[in-house]
C-alpha cells in the first residue's frame, strides 16, 4: 500500500515566513493512514519551533480533495487496541495543529469527510473551493465520530453537529459556510488568492499579538467565560513587557502625524 506523503514547503514571503503542509496521496483521495498521521503529527511539532513563522497553509494534493478520511484499510483490519492507537494518533495530529502557536489556514480544495473534517476543524480558519464535499460518514461504517469532531458544536452549533454526526449525510461548500464551518468559499481557481488574502492581513498584525492571540482562544475553549477573561488581562499585561504594544501604537501615531502634515 502506497502511503501519502507529507510535503513541507517553507518560504519567505512579503507577509512574513510562511508554511504550506501537502498531505499528497492523489490517488487515494489523501486518505490518511498511521505513517501519514505520524509525519504530520512531526511536521507541525517542527513548524512550532519556529520563532519567525507567521502562518502555516494546509491542503492537499490535487484537486480531488483534501483529506478523503481515515484509510478504510487499515481501520477494516483493526482490532479495539489497534483503533484505539489509530486514533489516538490522529487525535495528537490534530492536537498538533490547534496548538501550533501560528495562525492555520484550512484550504480546502474538494473532499474533505471523516478524519479530514477533523483536520480541517482544527485549523485556525478555513477558505473552501465551491466544488468540495464534507461530511462525517463514520455512522454508515459502523463507527462514532470523535476526537476533533467535539469541537463542532463550538463551531457550527449542537443541532447541526447531531444532524451532521447522526445521519452521516454529505453538504456542499455553500451549506458549509451558511453554518460557520467554512469563512469563505471561492472557485477551485481562486483558493491560492483567497489565502495569500488573509495572510496579507495577518502580516500586518505584529508577530507577537497573533501568536498570544491564538494561545488566548486555545484557552478559552478550555476555561470558563470568567476564567477566560481573566486570563485575556493577564495575556495584554504580559504583551507590554515585550515592547510590541508601545512601538506599534507610536507607529501609528507617527504615521498619522505624517500624514497630517504631508
Amino acid at each position: 500500500m502506497t502511503e501519502a506523503v507529507v510535503h513541507v514547503k517553507t518560504e519567505d514571503r512579503p507577509s512574513g515566513r510562511v508554511a504550506t503542509v501537502t498531505i499528497d496521496n492523489r490517488r487515494r483521495l489523501n486518505c490518511l493512514a498511521s505513517p501519514t498521521i505520524l509525519s504530520l503529527t512531526q511536521a507541525f511539532e517542527k513548524l512550532s519551533e519556529d520563532t519567525v513563522l507567521r502562518a502555516i497553509i494546509l491542503t492537499g494534493a490535487g484537486g480531488k480533495a483534501f483529506i478523503g478520511g481515515a484509510d478504510l484499510k487499515e481501520l477494516g483490519a483493526a482490532d479495539p487496541d489497534s483503533v484505539r492507537l489509530f486514533i489516538t494518533r490522529l487525535h495528537k495530529a490534530c492536537l498538533a495543529i490547534r496548538t501550533c502557536p501560528v495562525p492555520v489556514i484550512g484550504r480546502v480544495n474538494g473532499f474533505c469527510l471523516g478524519a479530514g473534517l477533523e483536520v480541517a476543524a482544527s485549523c485556525d480558519m478555513r477558505v473552501s473551493s465551491d466544488n468540495a464535499i464534507y461530511g462525517m460518514p463514520e455512522v454508515h461504517m459502523g463507527l462514532p465520530s470523535v476526537i476533533e469532531a467535539a469541537l463542532l458544536p463550538g463551531l457550527i452549533g449542537w443541532g447541526k453537529t447531531r444532524e451532521i454526526l447522526m445521519t452521516g449525510e454529505t453538504f456542499g461548500a455553500e451549506a458549509a459556510l451558511a453554518m460557520g464551518f467554512v469563512q469563505k468559499v471561492v472557485p477551485a481557481a481562486g483558493l491560492d488568492a483567497a489565502v495569500d488574502h488573509w495572510l496579507g492581513l495577518i502580516g500586518r498584525a505584529t508577530p507577537k499579538a497573533v501568536r498570544n492571540q491564538k494561545a488566548l482562544m486555545n484557552r478559552w475553549e478550555r476555561v470558563s467565560v470568567e476564567e477566560g477573561v481573566y486570563a485575556g488581562i493577564d495575556a495584554i499585561a504580559e504583551a507590554y513587557t515585550t515592547g510590541e504594544p508601545q512601538a506599534a501604537i507610536k507607529a501609528f501615531f507617527d504615521a498619522k502625524t505624517q500624514k497630517v502634515g504631508s
